[in-house]
């Protein structure tokens, strides 16, 4: 039987929560801000790590709420410096996590539920289906961990983007929460500037996350321009098709500030004409935005094949020369179980009967 979390959850707790846990035992506010920039700025293993605590208080608190802190059960390294990571969570159910180098320093790229529901066609996450959310905690978990295996090289994580396994938008209060639990001055300190969330296009949650006051950049799973081929691509067109999905993010962008970026996986002989190139022109025109085109890594159980390296140019050529900011996403990791979901799944087969 799976032993739950007891609650409440301390990782997924803001330093006012952890205020609020403890009052009623008559331990002072500051020994709650001690917990939390100890979890996350220090960040210490288990309590017997806050040596600023005293021990009494330790051995309680841990005895009331322990830590389940996610660990790395498997590191890909690729020749780039990509570390790509299965990461065991408390239940023994298991994610993906992959830090990034860049010239300005380290991203991670954080997953946010085990398995997904979308059911995009071109996908490797979405093989193995939703069993359960990630806590607030869990997400940001994952950027400690990131930061552990980097830490050596004497860097940080200096950006965190939501394109890990799962829907955001389908684990929405757990990950807007992530976000600001990340935010905070006392641990992370990250700016919301530095975050960037990806969706499939759920509409409302769209419309929600406008109104949170927390400025990251969205970056929309477009990859085609009309609902006839996005629908059999992406099975959330048939509910949120493309118009309803352009004007939530015309919106987002109106009220953050933050141009919206659309993602555009190119597949060969698929969206990839340059008659698809005037079509996505036509549906963003007059929309400050920008295009993030893809360079599709293959998945064995679906039946794709990547655009070639110039038609992905000649596609580019299109948007820019029509005044649409566009660029090819830099690939890394290419030998290390680069499309997200691979490296679970292989775990997952290997363990089957």
């Amino acid at each position: 039987m799976v032993k739950h979390k007891q609650e409440p959850d301390v990782l997924s707790s803001s330093p006012a929560e952890l205020e609020a846990l403890m009052a009623p035992w008559g331990v002072p506010a500051y020994r709650a801000r001690q917990l939390f920039e100890g979890l996350w700025r220090r960040p210490i293993r288990d309590y017997g790590d806050l040596t600023v605590w005293p021990k009494a208080l330790r051995l309680s608190v841990e005895d009331k709420y322990p830590l389940h802190r996610v660990a790395a059960s498997r590191v890909q390294t690729g020749q780039d410096g990509t570390l790509k990571l299965l990461v065991k969570l408390f239940d023994g159910q298991q994610v993906e996590t992959v830090v990034l180098p860049h010239d300005y320093g380290y991203s991670v790229c954080v997953s946010s539920q085990v398995g997904c529901n979308m059911g995009c066609t071109f996908c490797a996450s979405g093989l193995l289906k939703r069993s359960r959310n990630l806590t607030a905690g869990e997400i940001l978990d994952q950027v400690r961990l990131a930061n552990d295996l980097i830490q050596e090289r004497g860097h940080v994580i200096s950006r965190v983007d939501l394109m890990g396994i799962g829907e955001p938008m389908d684990n929405y209060e757990n990950v807007v929460k992530f976000m600001r639990l990340a935010h905070e001055p006392l641990g992370l300190n990250l700016s919301y500037r530095h975050f960037t969330l990806s969706t499939s296009g759920l509409v409302p949650e769209i419309y929600q996350l406008a109104e949170e006051g927390i400025p990251v950049t969205l970056a929309v799973s477009l990859h085609a321009a009309t609902d006839d081929l996005r629908s059999s691509l992406m099975p959330i067109d048939k509910a949120y098709p493309i118009a309803a999905l352009i004007a939530a993010c015309r919106v987002y962008g109106e009220k953050t500030g933050r141009r919206v970026s659309f993602e555009y996986a190119l597949l060969a002989g698929v969206n990839d004409t340059d008659d698809q190139a005037m079509q996505l022109v036509r549906l963003l025109s007059g929309f400050s935005c920008h295009v993030n085109l893809i360079p599709w890594n293959p998945v064995p159980e679906h039946p794709f094949t990547p655009s070639s390296k110039n038609r992905v140019e000649q596609f580019q050529r299109i948007v820019q020369e029509h005044g649409i900011s566009c660029t090819i996403r830099k690939e890394l990791g290419q030998e290390i179980d680069a499309a997200c979901g691979q490296l679970r799944r292989r775990e997952e087969e290997a363990l089957s009967p």
